[in-house]
């Protein structure tokens, strides 16, 4: 009474096929490109900024390392900076384990 009837398939007619597989990998190829600008690209920029501001360390930087220690760069080798964590104290860091540079006579404190 409420139940309609179903209208099957005409028993000759084959399902196509190729039109299903080309929206499917249209739609990957989307994905793919939509995974690209809004996560891998801006990684990447981020990365290669980071990179260049490690390679420009100079003496007198303040730098912070992996390990949260900050100090202020009395040296700079090759792949090491020499950086002095106290008054006569020095330790030397590998430059990979830098976190963040900030340069001679950078931002001030807001409080000062």
């Amino acid at each position: 009474m409420f139940v309609t009837p179903a209208y099957a398939q005409a028993a000759g007619a084959a399902p196509s096929s190729g039109g299903s597989i080309a929206v499917l990998v249209g739609q990957f190829v989307l994905l793919g490109a939509i995974f690209w600008f809004l996560i891998i690209r801006p990684q990447q920029k981020k990365l290669k900024e980071h990179r260049a501001k490690i390679d420009a360390v100079k003496k007198g930087d303040t730098v912070v390392t992996g390990g949260g220690i900050i100090g202020k760069v009395t040296k700079v080798e090759e792949h090491e900076v020499e950086v002095e964590i106290a008054s006569s104290v020095k330790i030397k860091v590998v430059k990979a384990t830098l976190t963040d540079v900030q340069p001679l006579g950078g931002a001030k404190p807001a409080n000062d």
